[in-house]
C-alpha cells in the first residue's frame, strides 16, 4: 500500500512529562485509527531512568526502564501507518 509510510522522530536531552502526554493523546486522538505501530524510548526530565513505550493504533502502554546512566539522554520514536506526515 503505498499509503503506508513510516515517521521517526529524534531529538536530544529531556521532555516535559506533561507535554509528552498531551502531544501524545492529542496525536491518538486525531491519527489513532492510522497508525499501525508505534515504539520509542524518551527521557523525561527528573527521571534517571529511560521511559520505553510501544502501542497498535490507539493502544499505547509503557514503562520505565533501565537508568541513563553516562548514556546521552535522547527521545527515538517510531511511527508505522497509512497517511503521515
Amino acid at each position: 500500500d503505498e499509503e503506508v509510510s513510516s515517521v521517526g522522530i529524534t531529538t536530544p536531552g529531556d521532555l516535559d512529562s506533561k507535554r509528552f502526554n498531551q502531544w501524545m493523546s492529542q496525536l491518538l486522538q486525531t491519527k489513532g485509527t492510522d497508525i499501525f505501530r508505534m515504539k520509542g524510548i524518551v527521557s523525561i526530565a527528573g527521571r534517571p531512568e529511560r521511559f520505553v513505550f510501544q502501542g497498535v493504533h490507539m493502544l499505547f502502554d509503557g514503562r520505565p526502564d533501565r537508568n541513563w546512566g553516562a548514556e546521552p539522554r535522547r527521545n527515538q520514536l517510531i511511527f508505522i501507518g497509512r497517511n503521515l506526515d
